[in-house]
């Protein structure tokens, strides 16, 4: 596959094409093949979806729903982009948005929502996934699926940091 996710020859230049489910998981079911800016395509996807969750979550399942949420979604990305990469032969292809699921999840932690909680997360995850603040170039550098999930994770957490100051400080 070519960085685009299209087919290079008949196989992906003689590679074997990763399983169904890893490719669904690593592109979040097609939201990694939007353009432009797949990883903000999922981020957004990821921000409605969790804010319609957590609009139908008792208050009491809210928190531990999305730590769970999150650890699975982690737990599932790491094989899933390990073989969706090894199939397209790109080290962390752009179309691989699982990680960004993942971060964008870890930055809502113990967040109450509102819109201007929903616009923060997004916009402070995106800033440190795109920035990639020390030591997120580390984390980027693990082997396969859990590079690139990884560095994401850890953009989720500066994210929530951040959150949780703009919390503190009665700005959302």
């Amino acid at each position: 596959m070519s960085e685009s996710g299209a087919l290079v020859g008949s196989q992906g230049a003689g590679r074997r094409p990763a399983p169904l489910w890893a490719t669904l998981v690593a592109t979040f079911f097609g939201a990694g093949r939007l353009h432009p800016g797949p990883g903000s395509w999922a981020s957004a996807a990821t921000v409605v979806l969790w804010a319609a969750f957590y609009q139908v979550l008792q208050v009491p399942l809210r928190m531990p729903g999305l730590v769970a949420l999150a650890v699975l979604v982690t737990l599932v990305g790491i094989p899933a982009a390990t073989q969706v990469a090894r199939a397209s032969g790109i080290k962390d292809p752009q179309f691989v948005v699982i990680d960004e699921v993942a971060g964008q999840l870890i930055a809502f932690l113990a967040v109450p929502l509102n819109w201007k909680a929903l616009l923060a997360g997004f916009l402070l995850f995106r800033a440190f996934d795109i920035v990639k603040p020390p030591p997120l170039r580390l984390l980027e550098r693990l082997p396969e699926g859990t590079g690139i999930m990884l560095d994401d994770v850890g953009a989720g957490l500066y994210a929530l940091g951040m959150m949780h100051l703009l919390l503190h400080f009665h700005l959302l």
